[in-house]
């Protein structure tokens, strides 16, 4: 959930999109139909993501090292993200009536998904557990229901907070308002995904 509230606050999950549509359209409607497009376009790409750690997970013996893995691989795309600051010039390619599109690509493009992976295969570590394969199938049901709650968790709590900046700058603070207290987040972001890299790491060694 903070996770999610976090990717929810950040503008470049495109928040201010569904602010423009509605200021082009001039109707209320349009906010909260991009509203809806941006969510399902994040939730799509933290499946995308989370599904085939959860089948991965199944390999009870070789879980530390997945973890472990995942972890550096977050790592790895926060110092890439600091080195390279520019956006990718691809989403400015995609027409504002395909949001949803939009928004799965940039959290994809973002390491929005990867993030979640550490965080998601610390929920499903096991220990002990019978590698057979009777063990191994019920194990990879349960995590494939935890990859899909972990998914509609984090997707509510981003939609929730994006709503509510989207809806304080359409219905009371205005654009001039975000045009001038525009903030950038794009450092904090890469920052934040080495610490959530390094936690995955430390947890899955300890």
């Amino acid at each position: 959930m903070g996770a999610g509230i976090y990717h929810g606050l950040n503008p470049g999950m495109g928040w201010p999109l569904a602010v423009s549509a509605a200021l082009m359209e001039k109707r209320r409607s349009a906010l909260w139909g991009a509203l809806a497009a941006l969510a399902l376009g994040h939730f799509l790409a933290m499946l995308a993501i989370l599904l085939p750690f959860s089948i991965l997970t199944t390999l009870v013996e070789w879980q530390s090292e997945i973890r472990i893995t995942a972890g550096l691989l977050v790592i790895a795309l926060g110092i890439y993200l600091l080195i390279t600051r520019r956006h990718p010039r691809f989403l400015a390619r995609v027409p504002p009536s395909r949001l949803a599109l939009w928004s799965f690509l940039a959290a994809m493009a973002h390491g929005a998904g990867l993030m979640l992976v550490p965080i998601y295969l610390g929920i499903c570590g096991q220990s002990g557990v019978d590698a057979g394969h009777g063990a191994a199938g019920m194990l990879m049901a349960g995590n494939a229901g935890t990859a899909l709650l972990v998914a509609i968790v984090h997707t509510l709590a981003m939609a929730l907070a994006g709503s509510v900046l989207a809806g304080l700058m359409y219905f009371w603070l205005g654009l001039k308002f975000l045009t001038k207290a525009w903030f950038n987040l794009d450092v904090v972001w890469a920052l934040s995904l080495i610490v959530v890299g390094a936690i995955g790491v430390a947890t899955a060694v300890i």
